[in-house]
């Protein structure tokens, strides 16, 4: 791109899904909707986690920061997008675009390293049950969680520091409903070859490492499985990994589809949608599939809301 007018901008601004004013009402509503149920949804989980001594085990600890990371996650995007719906605007400042960003990056880090962990979890669980408590220690549990926000913290904070050093044309309109890091630097009117280098060699650092780490644990999982005699055994051992599997299927499948749609179609209208489905279907699911299937939690829910 060639720099013209290029300035340190004040604001942005966010297109969102649709220029219909028409659909904007139908917009609000089913956002607002999906928010509440991620928030309200994920906070049960918290609060049955905290609430229930038996839960007071490592894959319980682990989901608790999940659904903390999930509500924090949703809330770092679509406040905004509501608060600019109902005011019929769609301006952010570049102060808060860039906030915006930083804690996208870091949270979606988050998610990305929880779900490697939960693995691992799964993996001393079955592999390894006699030991399981002696491994998955206090101490190292809370170790994992520590290292996994230093590491999404720095890994925001690059790049964070280098979409500071991007300069941007007057008036730049982001064709999504955030300030999305890949947009952003495609924004940019200064050069980006160090940014866009960057950014792939990190994501598929930060992101391919937990994922080899997932499909490590499991291939261990499944052999494990494997040898064990009985159907019942077999189907028992599974199912406690079923749920995160669940997860882990539809978060990454979800992100994978997103920049691989993008770099295809180059169309940031159906990349944006197609966010949609990390950062708010995701989040808003996940304690459906680890409530539903799960006995403790549904049971521990169930003292909560006084049933039983």
């Amino acid at each position: 791109m060639e720099p013209r007018n290029i300035t340190r901008i004040s604001k942005f601004l966010l297109l969102g899904f649709s220029v219909r004013p028409e659909l904007q009402p139908l917009i609000f509503g089913l956002f607002l909707s999906m928010y509440l149920i991620t928030v309200f949804g994920n906070l049960l989980i918290l609060l049955a986690v905290s609430s229930d001594s038996h839960l007071h085990t490592p894959m319980y600890f682990f989901l608790a920061n999940l659904s903390f990371v999930d509500i924090c996650f949703t809330s770092t995007t679509v406040p905004k997008m509501l608060w600019n719906i109902q005011t019929q605007t769609k301006v952010i400042t570049y102060e808060d675009c860039i906030t915006q960003m930083n804690f996208f990056v870091t949270f979606a880090g988050m998610d990305d390293f929880l779900l490697a962990v939960m693995a691992y979890d799964r993996f001393v669980a079955i592999c390894h049950p006699l030991h399981y408590m002696v491994i998955m220690s206090p101490w190292l549990c809370g170790l994992l969680v520590l290292l996994s926000w230093i590491t999404s913290v720095l890994y925001s904070l690059v790049h964070t520091l280098m979409v500071l050093g991007l300069s941007f044309c007057t008036e730049v309109e982001i064709p999504h409903f955030f300030c999305e890091l890949n947009q952003m630097i495609q924004l940019a009117c200064s050069d980006t070859f160090l940014d866009n280098l960057v950014m792939y060699f990190a994501a598929m650092l930060l992101a391919g490492g937990p994922l080899v780490g997932i499909f490590y644990s499991y291939s261990k999982i499944v052999s494990s499985i494997r040898g064990i005699s009985s159907a019942q055994g077999k189907y028992k051992a599974f199912s406690t990994c079923a749920s995160h599997l669940s997860v882990v299927s539809l978060f990454y499948c979800a992100s994978l589809g997103v920049y691989l749609s993008s770099a295809a179609t180059q169309s940031s209208q159906s990349s944006a949608t197609a966010s949609v489905i990390y950062t708010v279907v995701t989040p808003m699911l996940n304690p459906f599939i680890y409530s539903l299937r799960n006995r403790d939690i549904k049971r521990a829910l169930k003292r909560i809301v006084g049933i039983q």
